[in-house]
């Protein structure tokens, strides 16, 4: 029968569509038929160039794949839909070497290039596009992470550094996120439980993400696009049957999700697909075993037996892998609050993204760390998404139609750092980078593929008119873009796909402006004259449009807070217009909209509230009452996945 769907699932024969939705509702991923998961080389005890395979959507015994090009354990060994790659290992000299074979097919291995650095214990990660190492002894602890292009046969390039040196550790990921967790340090002699992560697309040092419920080393690993698993390894001295389990997308700590059917240390490798992961080999407790075991990556419980290997085989904890795992599959399914009704995913981008989040700000006595979202076409209360890496105020938020991203603030002194998250599932944020020049009082908003943030005010000498931009798929610092037409904070930006708007603000303590400017995203220079708002006010609320119009709402005017929304036509210039009224007058209110609703969020009128407001932006009038945030704040960040700059 002829294949009928993208060869990336790997599906044979004809497949109906509702087939396919099924199977991306059950699996979060799409019909694949069935995995190939690799287990390569070891220790027999002596090191053996042996690979074995098995089928994971089935039980029974692993069968013989093919040889490596030497003996060799302790390697770090990854795949994509086509190619299974090793690197690094024991020979039981410590090698650079990186091997490669089509998976599809049984056969020995060929020459792919060198590692930066010869080592083993190392862990290896993958997307369909790179392969990264990190860590590994020769014989000294390493912190260092290479990486490869799959496709192009070569040696590997520098990546960046782990936070701590280490081997003996596990690597999970997804299509975009690398985790590192656990391992041993020689100098203390000690077990850890640090997790650091990375963004394939980026280059630079690892991050941290959280802890392991235990410290351990020797540990193996695999992942589906949500969830990455480490598990067996030993707390030192004593083997582990821990499955621990860690939301990728999340920063925080490892949680417990069952047992294996024996307590393994130095496993041979880990594999699986997207629903089941699977564990081969290990010293249990003293002598190397062929147990294969597998449990459910959907449902907390203990593992089932499997079969076995074809040789009982050990030292190995880093040489296992399979063409279905996490890294390769486009599509992430989003936490149970993020699906609509009939469990279809709540879409992104310009006429259908509906997410909106609103982060951090100032209680009237402290900062405050969490976030929350709202799905903008609805009304009702906010709800709670996960924590900022600091409590801040002052904050400037934009998105793409994946991430959100908000900029820096006072906790309580003036800050350069940048967070993310994801809006495919619920969490923490993570590091970004940092601003050109730190400062709180900025205003920030984007199109799909780039943001702009402007003005601000670092402490001594006052005031400054930089504009920063961040291409937001890429994890990095700000570049400078050019300047606006004075010294300025607490202004309203608001942007389509092509122009960003910046209106209002202050020059000096008690300045308050009309001014209206405007930059092109795509390019990079200083800010033109657009012309001026219906009222002079600070700090006003923003990210609130589609892409034809922009909103500015509430603000403070000399001796009190203003209910004033005006408004103008992006793609002219000119002054704004009146629009309406707030619900209450208010300043420090936070905006968010999809591209046919504004929503206004919070705010200071003498004390802080938490009250939401709507207005439909093609039409004009008065907002009117949308529900509650959970906290009572104003100066928060934050924007949608379905604003007015995405198309």
């Amino acid at each position: 029968m002829a294949n009928s769907y993208p060869r990336r699932d790997q599906a044979s024969g004809i497949w109906k569509i509702n087939q396919i939705t099924k199977n991306i509702k059950d699996q979060g991923t799409y019909p694949n038929g069935s995995t190939r998961a690799l287990f390569l080389g070891g220790a027999v005890p002596s090191r053996t160039n042996i690979v074995e395979q098995l089928t994971v959507e089935t039980t029974g015994n692993a069968t013989d794949y093919g040889d490596l090009i030497t003996p060799v354990a302790l390697v770090g060994s990854v795949a994509s839909l086509t190619r299974s790659i090793y690197g690094g290992g024991s020979t039981p000299s410590y090698v650079n070497t990186i091997g490669y074979r089509d998976i599809s097919s049984t056969g020995n291995y060929s020459d792919f290039g060198d590692l930066t650095v010869a080592r083993g214990y190392i862990s290896a990660s993958s997307n369909e596009t790179r392969a990264v190492w990190a860590g590994g002894t020769a014989p000294s602890d390493s912190n260092v992470i290479d990486y490869v292009t799959m496709t192009n046969l070569g040696n590997a390039t520098d990546f960046g550094d782990l936070t701590q040196a280490r081997y003996g550790l596990a690597a999970n990921g997804n299509t975009t996120r690398a985790l590192f967790g656990g391992g041993y340090i020689t100098p203390s002699n000690t077990a850890v439980d640090t997790i650091d992560f990375i963004e394939y697309s980026t280059t630079g040092n690892a991050t941290d993400f959280g802890n392991l419920s235990t410290s351990r080393m020797y540990v193996s690993n695999h992942s589906n696009s949500t969830k990455g698993f480490v598990f067996a390894g030993t707390t030192y001295p004593a083997s582990t049957d821990i499955i621990g389990a860690t939301n990728i997308d999340s920063l925080g700590d490892e949680l417990d999700w069952g047992d294996l059917t024996q307590a393994a240390n130095v496993p041979k490798g880990g594999a699986g697909n997207y629903v089941r992961g699977v564990r081969a080999g290990g010293v249990v407790p003293a002598t190397a075993t062929n147990t294969i075991d597998y449990w459910s990556l959907s449902q907390r419980g203990n593992a089932q037996d499997f079969g076995d290997l074809v040789t009982a085989c050990f030292e190995n904890f880093g040489g296992g892998a399979s063409n279905n795992h996490g890294g390769l599959q486009e599509f992430q399914p989003r936490t149970p609050e993020l699906y609509s009704p009939t469990g279809t995913v709540v879409p992104a981008g310009s006429g259908v993204g509906d997410i909106g989040i609103s982060a951090g700000g100032w209680n009237g006595s402290s900062y405050e760390l969490s976030s929350e979202f709202i799905q903008i076409s609805t009304t009702g209360n906010g709800t709670n998404f996960g924590n900022l890496t600091y409590g801040r105020q002052n904050i400037g938020g934009m998105a793409s139609t994946t991430r959100n991203i908000n900029i820096n603030g006072s906790a309580p002194s003036n800050l350069s750092d940048v967070d993310y998250l994801e809006f495919a599932t619920k969490g923490n944020s993570a590091d970004f980078g940092d601003l050109t020049t730190y400062r709180r009082g900025d205003a920030a908003t984007s199109n799909a593929t780039r943001g702009l943030v402007g003005g601000g005010y670092p402490g001594t000498p006052g005031r400054i008119n930089n504009i920063d931009y961040f291409t937001i798929a890429t994890i990095g610092n700000g570049t400078d873009f050019g300047d606006s037409s004075a010294n300025l904070t607490d202004q309203c930006a608001v942007s389509s796909t092509t122009r960003a708007i910046y209106a209002g603000g202050r020059d000096n303590p008690n300045g308050y402006l009309n001014t209206i400017e405007y930059f092109t995203i795509g390019s990079t220079g200083n800010g033109t004259d657009f012309g001026d708002l219906t009222v002079a006010r600070w700090p006003v609320g923003g990210n609130t449009g589609s892409n034809t119009r922009a909103i500015f709402a509430g603000g403070t005017v000399p001796g009190s807070v203003s209910n004033v929304m005006d408004y103008v036509t992006i793609a002219s210039t000119g002054n704004a217009t009146d629009f309406g009224d707030l619900t209450v007058a208010r300043g420090a209110v936070n905006g968010n909209s999809n591209s046919s609703r504004a929503v206004f969020l919070s705010g200071y009128t003498g004390s802080y509230i938490n009250t939401i407001d709507y207005v439909t932006i093609a039409s004009t009038g008065n907002a009117t009452d949308y529900g509650d945030t959970i906290r009572a704040a104003g100066d928060r960040g934050g924007s949608s996945n379905g604003h007015g700059g995405l198309s």
